[in-house]
């Protein structure tokens, strides 16, 4: 056991080596300034345990756009808001494609994640137009404005009981109630505040495990020549919480479909109303079951990344 591991830390550290020196004969592209790195490694340990700081810093030194070598993958990083607008509004055709995390890689996730689809795909282009017609215009945000109000309201109520018995509030923990809630109601209107729910209970759980997979570092993501080994155990872990997130999601849309069969069933016109409501003559490319379970997937993942941003 012990000559299998220190085979597989030597034959990484060659293979690291071998691809340093193929990497480095050839013509490098002409990317931004940036720190000097060192061989194999790059800047990962430059970055440290304070990722915030050290970018603030390069962005110092070497202005709003520069470049770093996490190691083996070229980096581009930018900083300012000017420069962040014309990468988001005025390129962002050109730059609209994503590194695709190792963590992802389960059940063509990669391939059918909103995050992840190619934007100038037919795929890509109808999930754009239907995000901006049904889910981010002003009418649909209107009306859950009341919503949200609610719900921080419920917040700063338990922050006051709290603040009245003399305990101790967990920020962190009250921030991710809150967003999880507000997420939950967007989606598929349902209150995660009921903790006597099981669905809810193992929600919460699932959920909470693939976002924590999905924020640690991973060797494959930075040595891309790694990833069929899967040396952390990233992906199988993340596997185990998407596929229990993916029978969580087919239950919700069954419970849907059969509510929605009910005469006198009221329209929630959440984002699972409009997935399964699609209309062929609105110029819509419908989604199938599958796309549609993987939209919702990166939707919540996304709605907890930025309401917490």
């Amino acid at each position: 056991m012990e000559f299998s591991i220190f085979s597989c830390i030597l034959w990484m550290i060659l293979t690291s080596i071998a691809i340093h020196l193929i990497s480095s004969s050839r013509k490098r592209p002409n990317f931004p300034p940036g720190p000097r790195s060192l061989p194999i490694i790059g800047n990962l340990l430059d970055v440290g345990d304070k990722p915030h700081k050290f970018l603030a810093d390069v962005a110092k030194a070497h202005g709003p756009i520069s470049s770093l070598k996490l190691g083996q993958v070229s980096t581009v990083v930018v900083s300012s808001p000017e420069t962040i607008r014309q990468v988001l509004e005025t390129h962002d055709h050109v730059l609209s494609c994503r590194a695709i995390p190792d963590a992802t890689r389960f059940s063509d996730h990669e391939q059918l994640g909103i995050l992840w689809v190619v934007p100038a795909s037919p795929i890509g282009k109808n999930i754009r137009k239907f995000f901006k017609s049904r889910l981010f215009s002003a009418k649909s945000l209107e009306a859950k404005e009341s919503l949200r109000g609610a719900k921080i309201e419920e917040l700063l109520d338990s922050i006051r009981e709290s603040a009245v018995n003399g305990e101790v509030v967990d920020v962190g923990a009250a921030a991710f109630g809150l967003s999880l809630n507000l997420m939950s109601c967007s989606i598929w209107s349902m209150d995660l505040a009921d903790t006597n729910s099981e669905m809810v209970i193992q929600f919460k759980s699932t959920f909470r495990g693939v976002l924590e997979e999905y924020g640690k570092p991973n060797i494959s993501d930075f040595f891309p020549v790694l990833k069929k080994l899967d040396i952390q155990g990233v992906r199988r872990r993340t596997a185990v919480h998407l596929r229990k997130m993916f029978d969580l999601i087919d239950e919700m849309i069954d419970r849907r479909l059969k509510m929605q069969e009910s005469l006198d069933f009221t329209p929630k016109f959440d984002m699972l109303h409009h997935f399964l409501n699609m209309e062929e003559d609105n110029d819509e490319v419908l989604l199938d079951r599958n796309q549609i379970r993987h939209s919702i997937l990166v939707s919540d993942t996304a709605f907890i990344f930025f309401t917490k941003s």
